[in-house]
């Protein structure tokens, strides 16, 4: 559990979901105390290790252990021994939380995608966890870096992300040592030394009420046994009663008994002094998303007012029982380890329902502002104006740069939410609205590429949903998604799998356009793994279909799909049938920009079966159809193609003027684009996408 205690010069961000690579350290510190242990820690980064000493080069980073109990300051010292050395390593730091707030330990899959984008690296979605650490190793390979791994619950997880090169450091958190790592001697912490203690105190208290009346004082340091967390519990206790002496407290824990650590005590004297609302709020955060709440978050469990969460949420962080983080917008994180008392306070003061309803307010909230973000980006929508006219104020976005930026820095939170609400079980049609609301918001704000990663994600909890309950439609759907990923990212025997598996479910549902779907996807899958036979045979069953259906658009794709495999394949009889088909299709659609494609698809397989004159005329219907479309690019392409037919017909004079023509085209469009438009290809490109063909 995440413990910034010691460090009372600013809240520190949840792990590295929030920090990007090579965050620059604070170039301020107020920490205090630990000077032995940093002493220690540095000392240890220049140690000669096993390996030196038999003199072999070390084959990966050195690992620095600070071991804590939840309280003690151990990841504050992390940060500040992270500052102090920063320097020594050009390329920056990486930050990494390895266990969820509720101890859950973090998948090293989802640990190793979130350091690689921080490392601005690629990586396919659903990638399996060997690829992401072996891609992780490659992207630290060349470079000198320090991570720090915060929370591990095992040595297994730090094994696993380390770095193949002496050049980076790595510094782990953990409660105990991690029996398994080579060469790692653990820097286990106690409580702080009594000067720093009372000067962290002062801080948070005045140093008046200190420095006049010592005695209590140290009397109070014992009592919290110098542990951080205790004592900044304390120090705000304090500090919201102007009134009450050092002694009072210190008098107060010794009557409370030694139940549980320091920590725990202060924070059940905290919490009694609260009002009952507030009582109620605090328990109710034990539901947040992976410890995260903002003001609507808190609203929404709690079932009062933003404006009356936020204040709250305030009042919480000068006690010491929230934490402010450094984020563009309102944003608080729950210590981990205040997260189990809270959670037994909800469970033993609020019915099983009464939470349940608590997680349904969130969830529903979480869906609106969700539909909200999405709506705000839809400008041109008549619909999507008024559904945000129709929402409180509270939930809308003045514009779709606040949408995003909500968005982006409430995406662990979000994704932690989906992830809940499916492992809940018993909120499943609030979690398929979640999910099917956030896959749209991202898209929209962040496009699908650039969000894949967590898309496969979500589509693979959409599945778990589906399967639980029973729900073949969307069963079928996830398929479909998850199996398209997997195309992009050229995993196409699993895909393929998916795609039959989702043949199935569409069946079952009796949804043809899932079946449709997938029966032409099955076939893409054939003909990507060079199996044209099985792509046009899936081709044509989908095609039956369509006509059966008398979808007439698709069904004339699906005729240039049939031709295009039945090239591959050298069936060039067969193909220039079905584009044959697929061009009066188009025609009968009224499909301008179509038509024209198939007839140079035409054309271009008439030169393949070696009927040059056919092709040529077949490419001069087909420019008269690009001009009417207006489709510039092709009309170049088809005049660049004209050109290579001529000269094998032995005209170059008429070859020459077409290529002339195709550039002037190309030159025009140029000249029309603005400069930060997208830039069509030039005519060298187009000549040598046309010679391949």
């Amino acid at each position: 559990m995440t413990d910034q205690a010691v460090d009372t010069g600013g809240s520190k961000l949840p792990g590295n979901e929030q920090r990007p690579a090579a965050a620059p350290a604070p170039t301020v510190s107020q920490f205090l105390g630990r000077t032995r242990e940093l002493k220690e820690l540095r000392a240890d980064i220049e140690r000669t290790g096993l390996d030196t000493l038999s003199g072999r080069k070390a084959p990966r980073a050195r690992v620095l252990l600070i071991a804590g109990r939840p309280g003690s300051g151990r990841t504050a010292l992390a940060e500040e021994l992270v500052r102090q050395v920063a320097d020594r390593y050009r390329d920056g730091v990486l930050r990494a939380r390895l266990t969820e707030p509720d101890g859950t330990p973090v998948p090293t899959e989802r640990t190793a995608r979130e350091l690689l984008t921080a490392l601005e690296v690629a990586t396919p979605p659903g990638a399996a966890e060997d690829d992401l650490t072996e891609a992780l190793r490659e992207a630290l390979a060349d470079r000198r870096m320090l991570l720090l791994l915060d929370d591990a619950a095992a040595a297994e997880q730090v094994d696993a992300l380390l770095p193949g090169t002496p050049d980076c450091l790595v510094v782990a958190v953990s409660e105990g040592p991690l029996t398994g790592i080579a060469d790692v001697r653990p820097c286990t912490l106690g409580g702080l030394d009594t000067k720093s203690a009372l000067e962290l105190l002062g801080r948070l208290t005045g140093a008046v009420r200190i420095t006049v009346d010592p005695r209590a004082a140290e009397g109070l340091v014992e009592e919290c046994a110098g542990q951080p967390l205790a004592l900044v519990l304390a120090g705000s206790w304090l500090a919201a009663r102007p009134q009450a002496a050092v002694a009072d407290l210190a008098k107060q824990l010794r009557t409370e008994g030694d139940e549980g650590p320091p920590s725990a005590r202060l924070f059940r004297l905290s919490y009694a002094g609260l009002p009952a609302t507030a009582q109620r709020i605090l328990r109710l955060l034990s539901l947040a998303p992976a410890g995260l709440v903002d003001p609507h978050t808190a609203s929404a469990l709690a079932g009062c007012s933003v404006s009356a969460a936020h204040t709250t949420l305030d009042d919480f962080a000068a006690l010491g029982l929230v934490r402010l983080l450094e984020s563009p917008l309102p944003q608080y994180e729950v210590p981990g380890s205040l997260l189990p008392l809270l959670r037994a306070l909800a469970e033993s003061r609020e019915r099983p329902a009464e939470l349940q309803l608590a997680r349904a307010r969130m969830l529903e909230r979480t869906v609106r502002l969700l539909q909200s973000c999405r709506a705000i980006t839809e400008t041109d929508s008549t619909e999507a104006r008024e559904k945000l006219l129709g929402m409180p104020r509270t939930l809308r976005f003045p514009n779709p740069r606040a949408a995003a930026d909500w968005l982006r820095v409430r995406q662990p939170a979000l994704l932690a939410a989906a992830r809940s609400a499916v492992a809940d079980g018993e909120l499943d049609t609030l979690a398929r609205r979640l999910m099917s609301q956030l896959v749209r918001a991202m898209v929209a704000h962040f496009g699908t590429q650039a969000s894949a990663p967590e898309l496969y994600g979500i589509h693979r909890l959409v599945l778990d949903v589906a399967e639980r309950r029973n729900l073949p439609r969307e069963q079928a759907a996830a398929l479909l998604n998850l199996a398209d990923l997997d195309t992009r990212t050229g995993r196409t025997a699993e895909a393929l799998a998916r795609y039959r598996a989702a043949l199935d479910a569409g069946r079952e549902a009796n949804d043809p356009y899932a079946t449709g779907r997938a029966m032409e996807s099955v076939g893409g899958a054939h003909q990507e793994l060079g199996d044209y036979d099985r792509a046009a045979d899936w081709y044509g069953r989908a095609l039956a279909q369509r006509l059966a259906r008398d979808e007439r658009v698709d069904a004339a794709r699906l005729y240039g799909r049939i031709a295009t495999a039945h090239t591959y394949a050298g069936r060039y009889g067969e193909a220039l049938r079905n584009w044959r088909s697929a061009v009066a299709g188009h025609r009968k659609n009224g499909d301008v920009a179509a038509q024209a494609r198939a007839l140079s698809e035409l054309a271009r397989v008439q030169e393949y079966a070696g009927r040059p004159e056919e092709s040529l005329r077949t490419c001069q219907e087909a420019v008269e159809w690009a001009r009417r479309a207006d489709d510039v690019r092709l009309q170049a392409a088809l005049q660049l193609r004209l050109a290579d037919t001529l000269e094998h017909l032995g005209d170059p004079a008429a070859a020459k003027l077409h290529r002339g023509a195709a550039e002037r085209m190309l030159g025009e469009e140029l000249l029309e684009s603005d400069s930060g438009a997208e830039q069509g290809p030039n005519a060298c490109e187009i000549r040598s996408a046309s010679s391949k063909d």
